[in-house]
């Protein structure tokens, strides 16, 4: 039983130091966040060049070619609107984000 125990042990931490470094590169990955004014049907989504991953809460892509403001007024396009965007972690403005929603329609 004592040998158990180590062995045990260690694979636990190890498991634990696989998660824990798991979590950083998701979010690395993590470049587009939108929130939708309503949930999309579709889980992923396709716009322009991105591909969103959308969520109960969220939308979220990786950097993409495409400039922020192009990729918002798509995903907007797609979805109906967004309460809020953000690219490399700034958020839109409320006159960025009324601009996004506006070039959707």
């Amino acid at each position: 039983m004592a040998r158990i125990a180590p062995t045990l042990l260690t694979s636990l931490l190890g498991l634990a130091a696989l998660a824990a470094s798991a979590a950083p590169a998701e979010a690395s990955q993590t470049h587009f966040r939108a929130q939708p004014l309503n949930l999309p049907e579709a889980i992923r989504l396709v716009v322009r060049d991105t591909v969103f991953r959308c969520g109960p809460a969220s939308c979220v892509a990786p950097r993409a070619s495409s400039r922020a403001e192009l990729v918002c007024a798509a995903l907007a396009r797609e979805v109906g609107g967004l309460a809020s965007f953000s690219a490399g972690g700034r958020a839109f403005d409320a006159a960025a984000l009324e601009a996004c929603n506006r070039r959707a329609r």
